[in-house]
């Protein structure tokens, strides 16, 4: 398989940025840094897929993810994305995606109103995406959660619309953590491109230190697109 370059964004108060670099190099590919506060064409330093890690992007304030998607490099992901790049969004990292409008919905408080940490089971409902390809429908896969404001939340029309149009990538097993609606764990756009989930895959990825390694099936998919995608 060809290397791809994935870059993943370090914001201010990013924890998993270096977790993500791992798993994308175990995966076979090259992790590339890349700075929040960079912009222009040149942000992205030539990268052929983007990872928004999880954390705490500039403490949270206002709302999660709120500021971190008016970050310099965003203009350039954004625009990336919409011309087809791969971007996966975990964790803080979703609710930035959701903030830029590159998924529908939002990320909540736990309606429990606490902090989440533990191992969830997860249904994995679409392998068309650039991030999901080298799983099998229905899959159950176990990886680490941790959230305090994972609840995801769209109204009726918007949640039947990605029902329909298959874009609930993930769904919650063995009940819902964190009042999510419908037990959506993550979802894509139209396009498959996309994708943002609350659990964390960069956690799942060596059976030494994670719950399970099905969380590596990430980053190889994506590599798997790449090469595909390459002229």
């Amino acid at each position: 398989m060809n290397t791809g370059r994935i870059g993943i964004v370090t914001f201010p108060g990013s924890l998993d940025d270096v977790d993500a670099a791992r798993a994308v190099r175990l995966a076979g590919g090259e992790a590339v840094a890349l700075w929040h506060g960079d912009g222009g064409d040149a942000a992205l330093r030539g990268v052929d897929a983007v990872i928004l890690p999880g954390g705490f992007s500039y403490g949270d304030y206002l709302r999660c993810g709120a500021i971190a998607r008016f970050a310099p490099i965003m203009e350039e992901v954004i625009r990336r994305a919409e011309q087809g790049m791969p971007v996966l969004g975990i964790c803080n990292g979703f609710q930035i995606l959701c903030e830029a409008h590159l998924l529908h919905g939002a990320l909540r408080r736990n309606d429990h109103q606490h902090f989440l940490c533990r191992d969830q089971a997860l249904q994995v409902l679409d392998t068309t995406s650039d991030w999901t390809n080298g799983f099998a429908p229905g899959q159950r896969i176990v990886i680490p959660m941790k959230n305090g404001e994972g609840a995801y939340l769209a109204d009726e029309k918007t949640l039947d619309r990605l029902e329909g149009e298959g874009r609930v990538v993930f769904r919650y097993l063995d009940g819902n953590p964190n009042g999510s609606r419908r037990d959506i764990a993550g979802i894509r756009n139209e396009r498959g491109n996309v994708v943002g989930l609350m659990p964390h895959p960069e956690h799942a990825i060596e059976q030494l230190t994670g719950p399970s390694t099905d969380g590596l099936g990430f980053f190889t998919s994506v590599l798997q697109a790449l090469q595909v995608a390459a002229p």
